[in-house]
């Protein structure tokens, strides 16, 4: 999404506060006496008391307040750089807040949430962020804002291609024609920089799968689509599941298509593997003669975001190790039906805006309440519906390889009872898995113990 529209040299300033609400008033100052429209204290109180609900710190010494309020235009954006810090309840003091972004948007705006991601994203990349706090005068900083906010920020050079590349992707382009491939799909985490696109064939999809969605910028015309899917192994292609997994939900591919899958080690810059994918063999035990992969009530968003947070639970788990838990999405009538609370439900009473999945400030708030026994129940449009949930329908008819205990049972049978997606995040080998009726497909792979 890009949001350079949003932003203007006026509304980008070196702070001379030395707390969070100070800073807030110097960037409403700048952004109301543009739109007198706008009522500045009003905002001001908007802004703290979602401050005081929920904390808007992202790390990296940047935090992202934000409110919502009637205006004529979609969304305001204001930018302040502290050159010394300042004080924030919600980061730590080893890590003071160097960038406040402030969003205004308006009460109808609908892609609300997906603004804030796309904020959020963005300034979770150290690079960017210390190029921004590193930037000379106010001048170079909005430039770098701008071009980010674009998704052109600088990167590092581009990779060369080499003989060896050259002649992979040209064979690649062979084998996509004699397998009769209709999709071609390229893992650009090969490389630690982007890569040389070459100009595919116009005849055949292609798809560019990356931890980073600026990324397909940098081709403009190059490729048909983008895949967001964040890999923390260094296999080849660790990413494919998961990837043609997303594409069917975007409807990027459907069954029926066969795709040559283009990558090699994460960061090598080498391809160095070709693979050719069946889509319907790949996925036909999930689909057990359905045709339906999505329940018809999640939005394809919401099931990418619960598996980037169960990856990231997986990997990075809590204080160090892994994290078992349950995610239920989807036919939440249903669902709540046969569940019962183990604790007080963490999400009762808070707005839904709040409480969505989609929300980049729920991220640690999901982390947090991962340890607590039970399943997170979420509806197909990504409100957190409860946590702590114990899931009491039976399912008699599947058996699950051994090894596997009360979670994954629970996540199986669940997905039997409603329409709904499950998966899973294993506490002993942190291995991330997808129920559909039943059916068990693993999303990561389990880890080694050294």
């Amino acid at each position: 999404m890009r949001l350079d529209k949003y932003i203007t040299r006026g509304r980008v300033v070196d702070l001379s506060s030395a707390d969070l609400e100070g800073a807030l008033v110097e960037l409403l100052g700048l952004t109301v006496e543009r739109f007198p429209d706008l009522n500045r204290d009003a905002l001001l109180k908007g802004l703290l008391r979602r401050e005081s609900t929920m904390t808007t710190y992202l790390g990296l010494g940047v935090a992202l307040p934000h409110v919502r309020a009637k205006m004529g235009r979609r969304y305001l954006l204001a930018v302040g750089r502290s050159h010394y810090g300042i004080r924030y309840d919600g980061a730590a003091e080893t890590e003071p807040v160097r960038l406040v972004i402030m969003l205004i948007a308006d009460e109808k705006a609908r892609d609300y949430l997906q603004v804030l991601a796309s904020i959020a994203r963005l300034m979770k990349e150290q690079d960017f962020v210390d190029r921004l706090v590193q930037a000379p005068d106010i001048g170079t900083l909005y430039d770098r804002l701008y071009a980010g906010f674009g998704g052109i920020s600088a990167k590092v050079a581009p990779v060369q291609q080499n003989r060896v590349n050259r002649t992979v992707l040209r064979e690649a382009a062979k084998v996509a024609r004699g397998s009769g491939c209709n999709g071609l799909m390229i893992f650009g985490d090969t490389f630690a920089a982007h890569f040389e696109a070459p100009k595919w064939n116009p005849a055949i999809k292609t798809i560019l799968v990356s931890r980073n969605l600026a990324e397909a910028e940098d081709h403009p015309g190059r490729y048909g689509d983008t895949i967001q899917v964040r890999s923390f192994s260094n296999q080849r292609m660790a990413q494919l599941r998961s990837a043609v997994l997303v594409a069917l939900t975007r409807g990027l591919v459907t069954f029926s298509d066969r795709i040559c899958c283009v990558g090699g080690i994460a960061g090598s810059n080498q391809f160095d593997t070709i693979v050719v994918v069946d889509v319907e063999k790949e996925f036909q035990t999930l689909l057990t003669g359905h045709a339906d992969l999505l329940p018809e009530d999640v939005k394809p968003e919401v099931l990418e975001r619960v598996i980037g947070v169960a990856t990231e639970l997986a990997v990075e788990g809590r204080e160090g190790r892994p994290v078992g838990c349950l995610f239920v999405v989807g036919d939440s009538a249903k669902v709540q039906r046969t569940i019962k609370p183990l604790v007080l439900n963490p999400f009762y009473g808070y707005k839904e805006e709040d409480r969505n999945i989609l929300n980049p400030f729920m991220d640690e708030t999901i982390k947090e309440f991962s340890s607590i026994d039970g399943a997170f129940v979420i509806r197909g449009d990504g409100v957190v519906e409860s946590a702590g949930s114990l899931i009491q329908s039976a399912d008699y008819n599947h058996s699950l390889p051994s090894g596997l205990g009360s979670r994954h049972a629970a996540a199986a049978a669940i997905s039997v009872a409603a329409d709904c997606i499950a998966i899973v995040v294993s506490s002993s080998s942190g291995q991330v898995t997808l129920f559909r009726r039943g059916v068990m497909m693993p999303l990561t792979e389990k880890k080694v113990s050294a």
